[in-house]
Parts: C-alpha cells; sequence; structure tokens
C-alpha cells in the first residue's frame, strides 16, 4: 500500500478501464486514458495504490463532493480491484489505507453510491465501517436499463471540528 503517483495513472486507468468494462462498479462508459487519471491528482484527494509482487492490483481515492464550502470536509470515494486479484483483500487493504489518508487530509466523512446488486462491494463497505444510508432508485441509466444505487457513509470522528 503506497500512495499513488503521476507514474501510475497508466495501470489505474487499465484498472479503472476494466470495472468500466464489468458494468457492475460505474455508470461510467467511456474508457479512461492516462491522461484522464493523471489529472485526478489535485494535491488534496489522496490516491492509493495496493501492490502485490510489485505490480499495482487495486486503487482507492477521494474526489470533491460538491462545490459549496459547508461541504469542504466530505469527500467521495471510489475503490477497484484489477480482476485477477479480486477477492484477495486487495479491496479491503486499500479502503483501510484510504481511511486513515482521509483522515489525514481533513476529511470528516466518505460518501459514495455502490449499485444494489454489488454485494461484495457493499460487504466490503459494510467490514470497513460504512452505512447504508438509503436507496437511490433509478439514480441513472447504465446500457439503456435503469439502475438503483445504495448510499454508503462513513463518519471521521477525529476530524470534526
Amino acid at each position: 500500500m503506497r500512495p499513488a503517483s503521476l507514474e501510475d495513472a497508466g495501470r489505474i486507468a487499465q484498472i479503472y478501464n476494466e470495472g468500466i468494462e464489468d458494468r457492475i462498479g460505474t455508470f461510467e462508459t467511456r474508457l479512461r486514458t492516462t491522461d484522464d487519471v493523471r489529472a485526478w491528482f489535485d494535491g488534496r484527494h489522496p490516491i492509493l495504490v495496493v501492490e502485490d509482487g510489485g505490480a499495482i492490483v487495486a486503487f482507492a481515492s477521494t474526489s470533491r463532493y460538491r462545490a459549496r464550502d459547508a461541504y469542504a470536509g466530505i469527500a467521495e470515494f471510489s475503490v477497484y480491484v484489477a480482476r485477477s486479484a479480486r477477492g484477495r483483500g486487495a479491496g479491503t487493504a486499500a479502503m483501510r489505507a484510504l481511511i486513515v489518508a482521509a483522515r489525514t487530509a481533513g476529511f470528516w466523512k466518505l460518501v459514495s453510491r455502490i449499485f444494489i446488486e454489488n454485494t461484495a462491494s457493499r460487504t466490503l463497505m459494510k467490514a470497513m465501517g460504512f452505512r447504508e444510508v438509503g436507496i437511490y432508485e433509478k439514480h441513472a441509466k447504465l446500457d439503456g436499463q435503469w439502475r438503483d444505487v445504495v448510499i454508503v457513509e462513513r463518519l471521521i470522528p477525529e476530524n470534526f471540528r
């Protein structure tokens, strides 16, 4: 587990693109390039990678939740694991490190949305202390089909000011 660098952007894009292709983790349909991922590095939001045998097998990242100043301490998060490494703990390692990095960065809450049928992600989030807040029904269409998502959040109480 380590902070990602710009040099990791290509591999992060590959892993994210697997998630896009699998249609279980994101509404995105356009595959990402290395340059797209490099734009995520804003100096404010942690991006972490998990390595296995020197190869990146997973990443977790945060991004801006909303533009209003009142929400500056809330971050959206994502976690993606390479197909070849799923079910081996890389997602758990990524999320543990991301929670610590988010705390260090001063965030007081992490939030995301998970496809309702993505039981692996929902199970991971529950194990990481996230709570399911509710369901957005028919949140958006993916491949012409309406999809529901579960809203998850985790408070970081050390950062309440």
